[in-house]
């Protein structure tokens, strides 16, 4: 018998290659009843809300685990430039692992996980706003304009991957090395 875990594991991977599959289908492609899915969420809304949640804890480990908060506050440019080279790893890690859950429309309907959404978008806008004045970003764009960027760049990564346009060993210098060309200081 699968865990609630191991369902909502394997969920997540058939959403991801085809988000529009139905709890019945669902069900069958993990290898279950639909009334065994339906113990485990008893709607699609609540397995959206726990794939929400997964993918934002995720997020906000990755917020943790490189220090972006500390590498920001300290002004260094190489510190700040390391954190953001492991954010993007971890984004990309993020784009690949919950592609379903990264431009979900219903999932912005939840305002529990929009609450939580924006405030690590708010605590990442603040670290782009240090690295630009430690010259690591440009200055001359909004600091929340470089958020939307790389938001943008995990659409594409999880594009590039889902269609196999790019090899996944290959993403994470594609996305920093185009983070930093479109916004990095020039000067």
């Amino acid at each position: 018998m699968l865990t609630r875990s191991q369902v909502l594991d394997a969920a997540l991977r058939r959403l991801n290659s085809d988000p529009t599959t139905s709890m019945a289908d669902l069900a069958a492609a993990i290898g279950i009843g639909r009334a065994t899915l339906n113990r485990h969420f008893a709607s699609r809304d609540a397995l959206l809300r726990e794939i929400g949640e997964r993918a934002l804890d995720h997020w906000s480990r990755s917020q943790d685990e490189t220090g972006m908060v500390a590498a920001g506050e300290s002004g260094d440019p190489e510190r700040i430039r390391n954190c953001l080279r492991e954010l993007t790893t971890w984004f990309v890690e993020n784009a690949d692992e919950f592609a379903y859950a990264l431009a979900n429309n219903r999932m912005e309907a939840m305002p529990e996980l929009m609450a939580r959404t924006n405030e690590l978008i708010d605590r990442e806008v603040e670290f782009y706003a240090c690295a630009q004045r430690a010259g690591v970003l440009r200055s001359d764009l909004p600091a929340r304009w470089i958020e939307h960027t790389v938001y943008g760049l995990m659409i594409a990564a999880r594009e590039a991957l889902r269609r196999g346009d790019v090899a996944r060993r290959d993403l994470d210098a594609l996305v920093f090395s185009t983070l930093l060309v479109g916004t990095g200081d020039s000067r």
